[in-house]
Parts: C-alpha cells; structure tokens; sequence
C-alpha cells in the first residue's frame, strides 16, 4: 500500500490551514490537534503521525506554524 499523500497549506486570515490527503480536503485545521483529529477520520493512527516527518508536506510554514502571518513569507 502506498503511503498517503498529505498537503498542509499556509495559514489563512483566521489562522486556519487546509489540510487534503489524497487531493481530498479533509478540512481546515487551527491547530495540530485539528489536523490529527482529520487524519484520524480519514482512518490514519494519528499516534503513527510523525508531524516532523516525511509524511506531510507542510507549505507557508512547518509544523508548529499555526495563526494569521505565521506561515513563511511568499
């Protein structure tokens, strides 16, 4: 089985980031807590996430790049 293809995209105005797994958005997340919550339901174990890892790629900023203006600069 192939591994999943997750995109965690930039923080919007509110702070939100949407998260797609597969090219299916799962939802926009606020937090990390958010983002395993939607991997949970999409059937991943989110105690398997590594969000450090190659797993997800995370655009206009990593893993602890949550809230209006964190993200990395265009």
């Amino acid at each position: 089985m192939a591994e999943p293809s997750i995109t965690v995209y930039p923080p919007d105005e509110d702070g939100g980031r949407r998260v797609r797994l597969d090219g299916t958005i799962l939802g926009r997340a606020y937090n990390a807590n958010d983002l395993l919550e939607f991997l949970r339901r999409a059937g991943l174990d989110p105690d398997e996430v590594d969000l450090d890892g190659p797993l997800i790629e995370w655009r206009g900023g990593g893993a602890y790049a949550w809230g209006p203006g964190s993200g990395d600069p265009a």
